[in-house]
């Protein structure tokens, strides 16, 4: 049921806390919607300040800039999760901020975020919070070969320290920045999926089919959509997708990252109350992009249609490719049906997200191998 909401429309002005990549793609999508764009960032090149019309360089800590960009917005939302409670509050003083600070405080802390899954009931592999060296150790003792996942911070495979015996546990708290980390088990995986929620401020709820993943070192190298799975195992998983985003009371956009066991057990890996890399490829393979989405759920607008209207697959550019100069992305463009996205960065560094490339195809097959085509004409030839 959906309660009575005046939506804000076309003409408003929407602020982000965040202007990376994702801050960037989803500041062009309410762009092209009509509205107006004010960005927080701490970088001062960040991807999104050509598309804002005003951008405020501040770190996530200065409440004071962040109550600015509220003033001048009908309505704020993120692309970063990472950002501290005081500064959630001082954005909520003066504008409508979804998701809402009490679902950011839950799932930006790893420690806070896998015991609140495991409170609420959801499926998790074994996991144990842990605050000093002594009791990481004690926690690999008791679980066998794991990770060791700083609690706050730290993504794309950073932050975190694979063991194999209790005696590497001291070495591995210390190499996750000490304080609060949490310990999981180490899985036999089959497959890595993730599914993205979308949840107006009206109640109203689309969920999109589940993105088939690979990860490289802990990065996404690709993704693609329809991603094979059993009717089961997808009917499972938008379930479980949508049955977290209404426990966490979400507006906005939730996608919650799974794994499947050898023995095809389902169960959650981690959240992130944003646009998600795993869904850059509904720009063309769904019918309405997480990006359009966003503005949708956070303006209190009617949803758009989720369905899959092309089998689409994703393959990140990082900075590595940079090593003897810029990639010939012409040469990428020449296979056929593939695009080239890029985030506006200035400065490429090894492990960093420089951009994408994507394409529909007749099957999944046919558009992942596109993408994988087009990524090895980028790489430096030996």
């Amino acid at each position: 049921m959906t309660q009575e909401f005046a939506p804000i429309l076309p003409g408003a002005t929407i602020g982000f806390l965040g202007g990376g990549q994702l801050g960037r793609m989803a500041a062009m999508a309410a762009r092209s919607m009509g509205y107006d764009v004010v960005v927080l960032d701490p970088d001062p090149d960040c991807s999104a300040r050509p598309v804002a019309s005003r951008t405020f360089t501040a770190k996530w800590s200065d409440a004071a800039a962040a109550a600015e960009l509220a003033r001048l917005s009908d309505v704020v939302t993120l692309e970063i999760e990472q950002i501290p409670r005081a500064t959630l509050d001082a954005v909520t003083a003066h504008a409508p901020l979804h998701p809402r600070a009490e679902a950011v405080y839950i799932v930006q802390d790893r420690a806070r975020q896998k015991e609140w899954l495991v409170r609420e009931g959801f499926p998790l592999g074994a996991v144990r919070t842990v605050h000093t060296a002594a009791e990481c150790t004690a926690a690999i003792a008791a679980l066998g070969p794991s990770i060791v996942k700083s609690a706050h911070g730290g993504y794309d495979g950073r932050g975190q320290v694979r063991v194999k015996s209790a005696a590497e546990g001291e070495a591995a708290w210390h190499g996750v920045g000490g304080g609060t980390a949490v310990v999981e088990q180490f899985l036999a995986l089959r497959e890595e999926l993730s599914v993205l929620v979308a949840r107006s401020a009206t109640g109203e709820i689309a969920v999109y089919p589940p993105s088939r993943n690979h990860h490289t070192n802990g990065v996404l190298t690709w993704a693609v959509v329809p991603g094979g799975f059993g009717d089961r195992l997808v009917a499972e998983s938008m379930a479980l997708a949508r049955a977290i985003a209404e426990r966490l009371g979400i507006v906005g956009l939730l996608a919650i990252e799974m794994f499947v066991l050898d023995d095809g057990t389902l169960l959650v890996n981690e959240l992130a109350p944003r646009p998600h890399n795993t869904y850059h490829h509904s720009e063309w393979a769904n019918a309405t992009s997480q990006f359009e989405q966003l503005v949708r759920t956070v303006c209190g607008l009617p949803l758009g249609d989720t369905a899959l209207v092309a089998p689409g697959a994703i393959h990140n550019v990082l900075g590595d490719l940079w090593t003897d100069g810029a990639p010939d992305f012409a040469a990428a463009m020449r296979v056929r049906g593939v695009r080239v996205h890029l985030y506006g960065k200035r400065e490429s560094r090894p492990g960093r997200k420089m951009g994408h490339l994507s394409s529909v195809g007749a099957t999944a097959d046919e558009a992942l191998a596109r993408v994988r085509d087009a990524y090895d004409v980028l790489r430096p030839k030996a």
